[in-house]
């Protein structure tokens, strides 16, 4: 049954939707309506086609649309308390994930959704090329740039820490 492999897809789902909002409630809002439109319109998807590319389409069209009626962008930025156990691993590493959202932020929304698809989801070039409607050959150039540039804003926080 479709619903029971939906099912099995969410943490995936949640995960590409978080890559995207940087919100968890934004996330979660987001997978609860591209499962509304997925199995609305389970009609649509073709038996033998890959469901999760099915999916990430959805939930990325569902987020263009959600950015384009949206007026303000929300910023992230941690907590003060966060910062009053400099020095344990668990800080560090929390510090570390902080830099990577901040600089993925950053990126260019195109450059974003293609690292959360291929480096983050693991989706191969092909199927990646897929969810996002352009060839291939776009997929790996905007991939190597958001590379680029992600590695570039990483270090530049690098070099800006105390």
């Amino acid at each position: 049954m479709l619903a029971n492999d939906i099912a099995a897809l969410l943490p995936r789902m949640r995960r590409f939707a978080r890559s995207l909002t940087f919100h968890r409630e934004d996330a979660d809002d987001l997978v609860q309506l591209a499962l509304e439109r997925a199995l609305g319109r389970s009609e649509q998807y073709s038996a033998g086609t890959r469901l999760d590319s099915w999916l990430f389409r959805i939930v990325r069209n569902a987020w263009v649309d959600e950015v384009r009626s949206r007026v303000r962008r929300s910023d992230l930025f941690a907590p003060e308390e966060e910062g009053e156990q400099v020095g344990h691993d668990a800080i560090e590493a929390h510090q570390q994930r902080m830099a990577v959202q901040k600089a993925m932020s950053m990126l260019s929304e195109e450059h974003r959704v293609v690292v959360a698809l291929v480096l983050v989801d693991g989706l191969p070039y092909k199927e990646a090329a897929q969810v996002l409607d352009i060839p291939l050959g776009t997929l790996t150039s905007r991939l190597a740039r958001a590379r680029e540039a992600l590695q570039t804003l990483l270090q530049d926080e690098a070099r800006a820490a105390p």
